[in-house]
């Protein structure tokens, strides 16, 4: 039997034990609400909220007079609770053809039950939605069931509302309505807008606890943007390349149009396209082909259409003159190599006359007169061999041989387009430089940025990147290329009552480094009107497979046909043999630029300025020049003291967003952010949707919920 010894030993064990079992449950008390405070508060809120995205609305894309091409509307995020399904083969038979799901991956989603919710379809549209909610509503047992387990969460999916339009251009999203390619990713950034957030208290089951400090954070739409793209100069070119697509049975066609003064791009078309509401996202590879943007993206060797920027050059450099007499044997011979016409001899010919008979040895010998230094320099101030920086992704500089490799061989082929590789845009960039009085304009998409409230945020201003030729060489050219069109190589691009101009082209097709015979790149470069240039157009026929397949036949029949459409919806009627008389052209450098709208509109034409400044600078066409009456002058009012409108920033809502998302939304407005507490963001200064400068420090306020 115990003593009274060992009764009070147990006692102060068992003391001790329950000592220090009390001194352990404090420790770890206190490590649970200091150390792990943060870990375990977060691990709470996380079980009794449901947290869900709200999608922002992504801008429009419209074309230049505000017509929508692009859009977002409502969509739905289906998502189901496995918890709440006990019979997953009956869910899946009830959802599954609403949805257009395949049962067995349905089943299997929903089976893992150690998730409170799965998605099963995103971007579904509010009629399928509806649908689903109502047979929750007036079903039988087993599809309210079913349907009880269904969560929706808005949603947006991108509405191309032209269908197979600008496709390539335009570009496309993907399923989280980010930018993929075109103008979609080019300017994702203003598009995207900023997602919401929704935090809903549930009960131990996931169902929703109403009046429980439910929280709604708003999202804020992206901003639209206004494109120089003309709607209706875009459906002309869309119906003339279906056209000239199934005619010439080609491997593709294109078309670029551009407003010939200030680089706007009036319209873009490739064949073959896709219907951006349905791409056939299942062929990664096929659908990838068909997204690039090849006019930007493709360089091929340009052919005839060339020899106008070699033309240019010669007169402007004064190695020739458009009444010089040649020769053309039909083959010329340089460093031991023949180069041949493409038909049979010209014999005697001007320089004029060569440019409309296309005739390579008269260019060849145009070239090597300018020397590789000469000729070069030209080429490089019509901007090949670089970039032309318009605002679209995947752009090729073109191929030019090294001056310090090029041979005088390499140099003739040059001359009359061939050993040089260009991108469409760079061409038709280079073109209107020729024929606008010198001017080489930046190309460019985007003419406005509009915050959702409908302010202008930023407004393109054309750019001149350089001056390749005088205004006298450029007069010329406007001659020349009149008379390619009326009598020379290009007369199927001729349209009766109206002055167009333009030069052909047939290009070799190289597969594997070598020519492939009897296959060619036809094209047609052309403008109108031909003595006050509003419009260029550039019409491409990539491997027609016809039995004639030169730029003549292939591609310049379609250009005249956008012409004939175009050219009197922008309000040119055909001309009369009274009505082709022509005024001379006062000079208003120097004038304000209201008093020379008033002068030219005395004289009879029309204006159109660049807008950068009140003071004309300079005009095209030049004082003295003749023009039919009531033709375009264009007033230029740059210099290089005029500021650049500053871009203004919209300050976007971070309320309720963690330090590591604020900071990132910010960032990618190019804003800065100041950090003042943790957790996640209850307040900020500029406030959501102010207008800021870039580079703004944005001061954030942050605090842990309450547990």
């Amino acid at each position: 039997m115990p003593t009274e010894l060992h009764i009070r030993k147990r006692v102060f064990v068992l003391l001790i034990i329950l000592f220090a079992l009390f001194v352990l449950l404090v420790v770890r008390i206190g490590f649970l609400t200091t150390v792990r405070s943060q870990e375990l508060t977060q691990r709470g809120v996380k079980q009794w909220t449901r947290e869900g995205t709200v999608y922002a609305r992504r801008g429009d894309i419209l074309d230049t007079n505000g017509d929508v091409l692009v859009t977002s509307t409502t969509a739905y995020i289906v998502s189901a609770d496995p918890r709440k399904i006990d019979d997953a083969e009956a869910f899946a038979a009830v959802v599954c053809p609403v949805l257009g799901l395949t049962e067995e991956k349905v089943i299997e989603k929903v089976s893992d039950r150690s998730k409170s919710s799965i998605t099963l379809k995103r971007k579904v549209s509010r009629e399928t939605a509806d649908s689903l909610r109502m047979l929750g509503q007036t079903g039988n047992e087993t599809e309210k069931k079913a349907i009880s387990a269904l969560l929706f969460d808005e949603d947006v999916r991108r509405d191309y509302r032209k269908g197979v339009f600008l496709v390539q251009t335009l570009g496309l999203t993907n399923v989280d309505s980010v930018g993929q390619s075109g103008l979609e990713l080019q300017y994702d950034h203003l598009l995207k807008g900023i997602p919401g957030k929704s935090i809903r208290t549930v009960d131990a089951h996931s169902n929703p606890i109403y009046d429980s400090g439910n929280l709604y954070i708003e999202p804020q739409d992206g901003c639209d943007i206004v494109l120089t793209i003309n709607a209706i100069i875009q459906e002309i070119c869309e119906k003339a390349m279906r056209e000239c697509y199934d005619v010439n049975k080609a491997q593709a066609v294109h078309v670029v149009v551009m407003d010939v003064y200030t680089g706007a791009i009036l319209a873009m078309c490739s064949k073959p396209d896709y219907d951006p509401n349905d791409p056939p996202r299942e062929h990664l590879d096929a659908l990838q082909n068909l997204m690039r943007i090849r006019l930007v993206s493709d360089v091929y060797e340009p052919g005839s259409t060339f020899k106008i920027l070699t033309a240019a050059a010669a007169l402007d450099s004064g190695v020739t003159h458009p009444e010089e007499g040649f020769y053309c044997s039909g083959k010329i011979r340089v460093d031991g190599d023949t180069i041949r016409c493409w038909g049979n001899p010209h014999e005697s010919e001007t320089m004029a006359k060569a440019l409309q008979n296309s005739c390579n040895p008269v260019f060849v010998e145009l070239a090597l007169r300018m020397g590789t230094e000469k000729l070069y320099s030209y080429l490089h101030a019509f901007g090949l061999g670089a970039k032309t920086n318009v605002d679209l992704q995947g752009e090729e500089s073109g191929i030019m041989i090294s001056a310090n490799s090029v041979k005088q061989v390499d140099l003739a082929r040059i001359g009359f387009g061939q050993s040089v590789a260009v991108t469409p845009i760079q061409l038709l960039t280079a073109a209107c430089s020729v024929i606008n009085g010198g001017r080489l304009m930046q190309p460019y998409l985007l003419k406005e940025v509009l915050s959702p409230d409908g302010q202008v945020l930023h407004r393109t201003t054309p750019k001149v990147v350089s001056h390749p030729i005088s205004e006298e060489t450029s007069m010329t050219m406007r001659e020349l290329l009149e008379l390619v069109v009326s009598v020379g190589g290009a007369k199927n691009a001729k349209i009766d009552g109206y002055r167009i101009g333009g030069k052909t082209g047939t290009a070799q097709v190289y597969k594997n480094g070598r020519i492939v015979k009897d296959v060619h790149i036809g094209s047609f470069l052309g403008f109108a009107p031909a003595d006050d240039p509003r419009i260029a157009v550039l019409v491409i026929v990539d491997e027609a497979d016809t039995p004639v397949d030169y730029g003549g036949t292939t591609a310049a029949p379609f250009a005249r046909q956008i012409l004939a459409d175009v050219l009197p919806y922008l309000g040119y009627e055909k001309a009369t043999d009274a009505e082709t008389e022509t005024v001379s052209v006062p000079n208003v450098v120097g004038m304000p630029l209201w008093e020379a709208r008033k002068t030219m509109s005395q004289h009879g034409f029309s204006v159109l300025d660049d807008g950068l400044s009140d003071t004309v600078t300079a005009q095209m066409p030049s004082p003295g020049a003749k023009l039919v009456e009531g033709g375009q002058v264009m007033l230029y009012t740059y210099s290089d003291e005029v500021p650049q409108p500053e871009t203004l920033i919209c300050v976007p809502d971070v309320k309720g967003q963690s330090v590591s998302r604020a900071a990132s939304l910010l960032r990618q407005r190019g804003l800065g952010m100041e950090i003042d507490g943790s957790g996640y963001a209850v307040s900020q200064t500029p406030v959501a949707g102010d207008f800021v400068s870039p580079d703004t420090v944005i001061k954030v306020t942050f605090s842990l919920p309450n547990p």
